[in-house]
């Protein structure tokens, strides 16, 4: 089928079957397109709480998906790809925590939405890297154990007089834009603002303009009067940020700064998940209790926009 001709017929489909989708900032254009919203992780997994549709069709990644169904209980999720993971919420698993937990012992875990279920199971409170340092502030004790992302922990450890002890943890696409690509991009444009991820490294981040959130780029990106910015994030969301902003340019600080697992979806597999109802994400209902109340005592300090 044509490209136009799936967009019609995913967009039959999903009134037939009572189906929203969502997708993740960085997702290629042409499953944006389809998506009904569009946003990051926590913020679509609330969104799927919200609407009316019983079964959410989440193009992102697996930790994602098990976000958005323990926020729906009692709907249906899927994820159109599998294997669309997260080397980053793969580096720490529930048995390793449970251990490292045992050489701090009344620590407390702020854990960062970019986990497995199993993992925030584990977790005292979740947190987004727009309200980290908000949540860690507000979390009991002088010390804190802060996984998975030794970056965002760096971050955290700047902003705060507690004791961060981070998970040596990193996304892989943050890790690798590094101080050389900033400077390489400011000699190209000199009048843009340098916008970075807080996953980004601190040498980084020195660098940088601002440090920001995805969910606050997209505001951002709206509200600033600047015309030119170098973002320093998965190029994904530069596709949005261009449809939304015509009138401004918008450069990677790091051109190959993309992730593969964000990449497997494609408007193929979006219509075969619509068609076959796959691929179900379930979490167990005792992980999915545990984790829920770290996820929801993070809203309840902030309302938790990554």
């Amino acid at each position: 089928m044509k490209s136009e001709d799936i967009v019609i017929r995913i967009s039959q489909l999903k009134k037939e079957k009572n189906v929203i989708i969502l997708a993740h900032n960085y997702q290629i254009g042409e499953v944006q397109d389809v998506a009904d919203y569009i946003g990051d992780s926590l913020g679509l997994s609330q969104k799927a709480a919200e609407v009316r549709e019983e079964v959410i069709i989440f193009c992102g990644v697996h930790f994602m998906a098990e976000t958005a169904s323990i926020l729906s209980p009692g709907k249906i999720v899927l994820l159109p790809e599998i294997r669309a993971g997260c080397p980053m919420a793969d580096m720490i698993t529930a048995s390793e925590l449970r251990e490292w937990k045992k050489n701090y012992p009344g620590s407390k875990v702020v854990c960062y939405v970019n986990t497995t279920a199993e993992v925030k199971a584990e977790s005292d409170v979740c947190c987004t890297s727009s309200n980290a340092v908000e949540v860690v502030e507000s979390t009991d004790g002088d010390e804190i154990l802060f996984i998975p992302d030794k970056n965002l922990g760096s971050y955290v450890a700047r902003h705060t007089k507690k004791k961060i002890i981070p998970w040596d943890g990193y996304c892989y696409v943050h890790n690798n834009i590094l101080p050389k690509d900033i400077m390489e991009k400011r000699s190209l444009y000199p009048e843009a603002e340098v916008w970075v991820h807080p996953e980004c490294t601190p040498e980084v981040i020195d660098l940088a303009d601002k440090a920001l959130s995805t969910g606050q780029m997209v505001r951002e990106a709206k509200e600033t009067r600047k015309r030119e910015i170098i973002i320093g994030t998965e190029t994904g969301i530069i596709y949005r940020m261009k449809k939304e902003n015509p009138n401004k340019n918008f450069y990677p600080a790091r051109d190959a700064s993309f992730c593969l697992n964000m990449k497997k979806i494609n408007l193929n597999k979006v219509l075969r998940s619509l068609e076959e109802f796959i691929y179900k994400i379930e979490v167990p209902p005792e992980i999915s209790q545990k984790a829920r109340g770290a996820i929801e005592k993070m809203i309840k300090i902030k309302g938790g926009k990554r």
